[in-house]
């Protein structure tokens, strides 16, 4: 690999929300790190293609407990409002500002519940569904997956 190619792949990983990649060579060996949240990628390259192949990361489940004590929420009645993207979610518009919305609060559509950040755009993400926040399923400034469960809302 040449300068320029390595130039190339730094930008690729650095936009493409890979934590790491690692390529090996005959006679090279390169490690790319970033320091942004891990993305969980699995990667299969045929063998047939060019030696150049990333490293397949593997997100490792948490074993489960079960509480017996713990009684079972019924969520069935609530609209469960998802993630349309991948990024990191905050609940204000920065950290010296209020929450969009707080647990008890009702919204309309086309409220802004929420900003979720992807690759340094800020989102405003708006609600679809009219009603009041019952809860809020994920940290702020954490990030989230596409279709991840944001909030519980109870339909008016």
């Amino acid at each position: 690999m040449d300068i320029k190619q390595i130039q190339e792949l730094i930008k690729f990983v650095s936009r493409s929300g890979v934590n790491e990649v690692a390529i090996e060579q005959e006679d090279f060996k390169i490690t790319i790190k970033t320091n942004q949240a891990p993305t969980f990628v699995q990667a299969t390259v045929p063998a047939q293609m060019a030696p150049v192949a990333p490293i397949a990361a593997q997100q490792v489940a948490a074993p489960t407990e079960t509480k017996a004590s713990a009684p079972v929420e019924d969520t069935s009645k609530y609209i469960t409002v998802k993630s349309p993207m991948i990024g990191t979610f905050y609940r204000s518009a920065s950290p010296d500002k209020p929450f969009f919305v707080n647990v008890g609060d009702e919204i309309s559509t086309g409220k802004v519940i929420c900003i979720i950040e992807a690759m340094k755009l800020f989102n405003e993400i708006e609600s679809e569904v009219s009603g009041r926040i019952v809860k809020v399923l994920v940290d702020n400034a954490s990030p989230v997956e596409y279709d991840q469960p944001l909030f519980l809302v109870e339909p008016i």
